[in-house]
């Protein structure tokens, strides 16, 4: 086997021969005989990883590709960042593991994250920390809004992803993954989600007023609508698997005001958005509201060191001692990490960043939309989809979206799929990704989608 030493230096994407190279198939064929079928990255992404830093990822065959996948948004300062690194070492001889006892470290790391919320909100708001994951907190989020209303049921949204746990994928709106699981967690209702592209109530856009959230104000305030006054509306501002797929202002704003007005606890999925992923600290900013709940979790260390928490108002605390536990949620490392990442975001002008970068790639694939088989190039800051369909009927295009994403992989670039039947390419970037590395991977990527095209109209 090669060493990494071996491999030379690198500074940017470089493919050479097929993929996976020879290495990285003798990775992939022990990973298939040893690991679960559940195992998902590296069917579509066939590569064995050596090693990263900042932008970049390195195969086992030396294959250089630059990284818009980002560990699923996770690492917000990219791969390896050396104050994030420096952080953690030291953090490393002093303390590791604190389950829930107070630490220093801990309590900066709280005092981090209360500070990025909108000043409003700071001095009400208490913070859990759950098992380390994002799914996790939104069970403890389920489990909170329950005990404190009494109620039982929750409304989600179609097209919502809140992970794969029991209780977190009865809120997600993918049937397939929920088929084979009999006796799923009840009392979940969706709505229709402002997805205009494709809208739920098969209306044309121009014709909209946001009829979809109109359909939940009627039906929770209809005493026949069939649906009992719920613990919790669960929301994400932009929907990350579900294909990049941003909220409507008015469309959030009347939710809030819907579920003020009935006393409904609001909950915020800020797993993927948040820490910076739009522009904003938070997503539901950009919206000028203010939810009852928040859920974090990938990137609040920046270097995916594993933490996940809620954030709620006060008046929701009504949990008793060991309501919702978690061995690993005092993970040191992860607070050291996430102290250090927040004064990097300030000091670098990270969200400055982020909104100039958002709009590089905006500029940069503009003329994706003069392409027929483009529906919609959408995003926010550093969070960004491209809908592919079929321009005879309208249907997704989860094929031609997968071709891209191996045309892109053979460039040096990787990128991830999502939404209705995978039809959407989708990019997340370290939030200080560079405006060389923007430009590099924006035209790898039309050239990807060129050589998608030619492929298919070959076949």
């Amino acid at each position: 086997m090669i060493s990494l030493d071996q491999l030379g230096a690198w500074t940017g994407p470089k493919v050479a021969g097929d993929l996976p190279g020879p290495i990285s198939a003798e990775f992939l064929a022990r990973q298939q005989q040893y690991e679960s079928n559940a195992r998902s990255y590296p069917r579509r992404l066939p590569i064995a990883i050596a090693e990263a830093s900042g932008s970049l990822i390195r195969d086992m065959d030396g294959n250089v590709f630059i990284d818009f996948l980002a560990g699923a948004g996770v690492l917000s300062l990219g791969h390896n960042h050396p104050e994030l690194v420096a952080a953690v070492t030291a953090q490393l001889g002093v303390l590791t593991h604190g389950l829930d006892f107070p630490t220093p470290v801990k309590e900066a790391f709280v005092e981090a994250q209360l500070s990025m919320l909108p000043k409003g909100m700071r001095d009400r708001t208490k913070i859990h920390f759950c098992g380390p994951t994002g799914a996790n907190a939104v069970d403890a989020a389920l489990k909170l809004c329950k005990t404190a209303t009494g109620r039982g049921e929750v409304i989600s949204f179609q097209g919502g992803f809140h992970g794969s746990s029991h209780a977190a994928m009865a809120l997600t709106g993918l049937v397939s993954q929920k088929q084979p699981i009999l006796n799923g967690v009840p009392g979940v209702h969706f709505f229709p989600y402002s997805y205009c592209t494709r809208c739920p109530l098969g209306l044309a856009p121009d014709t909209c007023a946001t009829n979809c959230v109109e359909y939940l104000e009627r039906t929770l305030g209809d005493g026949n609508g069939g649906v009992q006054l719920p613990a919790a509306v669960v929301i994400e501002m932009v929907q990350g698997e579900g294909g990049i797929i941003p909220a409507r202002t008015d469309f959030v704003r009347r939710v809030r005001a819907l579920t003020s007005e009935l006393d409904i606890p609001l909950v915020v999925d800020e797993v993927q958005t948040g820490c910076g992923r739009t522009g904003t600290w938070f997503a539901f900013e950009e919206h000028g509201i203010e939810p009852d709940v928040i859920i974090a979790s990938k990137a609040l260390s920046g270097i995916g060191t594993p933490v996940a928490l809620i954030m709620y108002d006060a008046k929701l605390d009504t949990w008793a001692p060991g309501a919702h536990t978690g061995t690993f949620r005092g993970n040191q490392l992860a607070f050291a990490a996430g102290v250090e990442a927040v004064r990097i975001v300030r000091r670098d002008d990270i969200l400055g960043n982020v909104a100039r970068r958002g709009e590089q790639v905006a500029d940069r694939l503009k003329a994706l939309l003069e392409n027929p088989w483009v529906a919609e190039v959408r995003g926010r800051g550093l969070m960004w989809g491209i809908e592919f369909a079929d321009p005879t009927n309208g249907d997704p295009a989860g094929r031609l979206a997968s071709a891209v994403q191996s045309a892109a992989l053979r460039r040096g670039l990787i990128v991830e799929v999502g939404g209705r039947q995978d039809c959407v390419v989708r990019l997340m970037p370290p939030l200080n990704v560079s405006a060389d590395t923007v430009d590099t991977a924006c035209t790898i990527l039309l050239n990807a989608i060129r050589d998608a095209q030619e492929a298919l109209r070959e076949v």
